[in-house]
């Protein structure tokens, strides 16, 4: 029976030695003739050095390698919209938020309350969207459909069955306002297409630095916060760890409704 893994016999010792040392002979040679032909040839010097890998990717890029919870929130509602750049987009004036007030809206869900302050300064027209859903009783009845643990719960625009709820006119992208996509605040979700937020929206559970604003294409266009949770951040939690499937082709779907019963003014 042949034994696959045997070790070496000892006659081989001698010539393996042998071969050992003419190769590092061989090896030494090579990078003597190498170093001579980089110092006679300062550009093929500099054209071994661009061949070099970077130890980290420049800045702004993203790794094709990173976990799915890394992708930005898309609208399932809105995915239609996905690749049209054209699309129409709601430019009628944004209606008063509030008067540069502060603005308290009360999220009422089957786990418990969630208050928020909405930024009507700082993110005019997606304030004034997202207040204009509330007032008209939009997301009563709605899910959070999308749970991504130590990422975001996402809502405002599915029932129980995973129904698409009609909406208006998608809006103006305001990821440009400063304001961070930092642990407790409410952002609009979109798909892949810049303007094309309407009525679902985001908390983010974490610091998601990367769906902040860095540049004005598609890809670091960024995602517009317009709030923040100022009570309740303990049900956000208790939202973000429920157990969750697959359902109807989307991932990420709680296994029991997480409703949203209501959203209104304080």
């Amino acid at each position: 029976m042949i034994q696959k893994y045997a070790p070496p016999h000892k006659n081989s010792d001698l010539t393996s030695n042998l071969l050992s040392r003419v190769q590092s002979l061989m090896l030494a040679c090579m990078s003597l003739s190498l170093a001579l032909a980089l110092v006679a040839s300062p550009r093929l010097a500099a054209a071994a050095t661009e061949a070099l890998p970077t130890a980290t990717p420049k800045a702004g890029t993203t790794s094709s390698t990173a976990p799915s919870a890394a992708v930005p929130p898309a609208a399932a509602a809105n995915a239609a919209a996905t690749g049209k750049k054209n699309q129409k987009v709601d430019k009628t004036k944004a209606p008063k938020a509030g008067d540069g007030k502060v603005i308290t809206v009360v999220i009422e869900t089957s786990l418990g309350n969630i208050e928020a302050e909405i930024n009507s300064e700082k993110a005019p027209l997606s304030a004034a969207n997202f207040l204009k859903y509330v007032d008209k009783h939009h997301y009563d009845g709605l899910i959070f459909h999308r749970v991504i643990p130590n990422f975001m719960i996402q809502g405002g625009g599915m029932d129980e069955k995973l129904n698409e709820k009609k909406n208006d006119a998608p809006i103006k992208n305001e990821a440009t306002n400063g304001l961070k996509n930092d642990r407790g605040t409410l952002a609009m979700a979109r798909t892949s297409v810049v303007n094309s937020a309407t009525s679902q929206f985001f908390i983010n559970t974490k610091d998601n630095d990367f769906l902040n604003h860095t540049s004005t294409d598609d890809r670091g266009y960024g995602y517009a916060v317009f709030g923040k949770v100022t009570s309740g951040m303990d049900i956000v939690e208790k939202i973000e760890k429920v157990p969750t499937g697959s359902q109807n082709g989307m991932g990420d779907v709680p296994k029991a409704p997480v409703v949203i019963k209501s959203i209104k003014r304080k």
